[in-house]
């Protein structure tokens, strides 16, 4: 499983006042942009925006960051040798698929493999 890239995230409670400042800082645009459950998601250069209300949120906020990754079957591989758990997942998800982990030390991340 190789890293293609890192995602911080951010939760906030309005993607249309987030958003400019964010084209502002990065110098780009929206990659993608869609409605997931009760929240609605963004990616702008290397952040992955979350947005909706609180509670919306609640399930979300404990992700501290989004990996994407070239293969999430080597997840197994990677909790094999280093511990952890998976909280959720593999999903279906609209980019391709997801898992949430929990890694030693309490680290959560979300892993995405990204369909073609």
């Amino acid at each position: 499983m190789k890293v293609l890239a890192t995602l911080a995230r951010l939760y906030v409670d309005d993607m249309d006042r987030a958003l400019p400042a964010l084209r502002d800082l990065t110098g780009q645009d929206t990659r993608m942009r869609f409605p997931y459950g009760d929240v609605e998601v963004a990616s702008i250069g290397g952040f992955l925006l979350v947005a909706g209300t609180d509670k919306a949120l609640a399930p979300y906020r404990d992700v501290q960051s989004t990996v994407l990754v070239d293969d999430l079957d080597g997840l197994k591989k990677l909790l094999d040798t280093h511990g952890g758990e998976i909280v959720s997942g593999p999903n279906q998800v609209p980019t391709g698929r997801n898992a949430t982990v929990r890694h030693p030390g309490g680290v959560i991340f979300e892993y995405v493999e990204h369909s073609a």
